[in-house]
């Protein structure tokens, strides 16, 4: 009776880690351990071998086909969009709504006459399907209207360059220097100890080679502030001082959030 009891167990954990991770996972998890009984022989590899196949197919095929009927589709990547990291399209946390990929289309070319060769690069955007459903760590990435764009950095020589600090784009921050308003020591001392929690994912060699380009930057955020659709745009107060925006649209998140000085948020009205 034990032993059964861990069983359910781990799988319910691996079904919510992979429902919660990727949206799709759980549901596929649950249709490989159904298809593949335990009494056939090295069940587990087989489970997994099915798992991968079915996740596999679902991501790349049936769910870029059935996402427009909850009103979003895939980012449309071209020579000025790209992905920060191909897991962000393997985690399905690549969907907009059209109006979102229209208004990126916009952006990156409107960035590329200014900074050639330079794209705009995302990183989390939404899950494919149901509204309000939750795409963590992030509090707001659930209705298809809200994505995350890299900021723009200089490379040792000083020139304007598509890499970026860390793996996932995350968690290497532009931190407030002397003088500049520092929200995030006042966010930490209220007790929000997750405001700086991107910081663990970077998942990799942290690039010190890389400088904060204010310029390129500050020309990215003004692209996206010029389209009609665009609702709120999120970055730390600190930066918007720096690159001396002013704009009704630049809001604060809040602390309950995370620090927005390693990446740009915005999202539809």
């Amino acid at each position: 009776m034990l032993k059964k009891t861990i069983k359910f167990l781990l799988h319910l954990v691996i079904v919510v880690l992979l429902t919660v991770g990727t949206q799709i996972g759980g549901v596929i998890y649950l249709v490989s351990i159904a298809s593949i009984k335990r009494s056939s022989s090295k069940y587990w590899l087989k489970r997994l071998g099915l798992f991968t196949l079915l996740y596999v197919l679902a991501t790349f095929l049936f769910v870029p086909i059935l996402a427009p009927i909850f009103g979003r589709e895939k980012i449309k990547k071209s020579e000025y969009i790209a992905a920060r990291t191909f897991m962000t399209d393997v985690l399905n946390r690549n969907y907009v709504r059209p109006e979102l990929n229209t208004s990126l289309r916009r952006i990156s070319i409107a960035l590329h006459k200014k900074h050639k060769g330079i794209k705009l690069v995302y990183l989390d955007a939404n899950f494919p399907f149901l509204n309000k459903f939750p795409l963590l760590p992030h509090l707001s990435h659930n209705d298809g209207k809200k994505i995350d764009i890299s900021l723009i950095y200089r490379d040792k020589d000083g020139k304007v360059t598509n890499q970026k600090p860390s793996v996932t784009g995350y968690g290497v921050y532009e931190d407030p220097r002397s003088g500049e308003y520092n929200q995030i020591k006042k966010c930490l001392e209220r007790g929000n100890w997750q405001y700086d929690f991107t910081k663990y994912i970077t998942f990799g060699t942290i690039d010190t080679n890389l400088t904060f380009s204010e310029r390129a930057t500050k020309d990215l955020i003004l692209e996206i502030l010029k389209q009609g659709a665009t609702g709120k745009l999120f970055i730390e107060p600190h930066l918007k001082t720096r690159l001396q925006l002013n704009n009704q649209k630049i809001r604060f998140h809040g602390c309950q959030a995370v620090r927005h000085d390693d990446h740009i948020h915005f999202q539809l009205k």
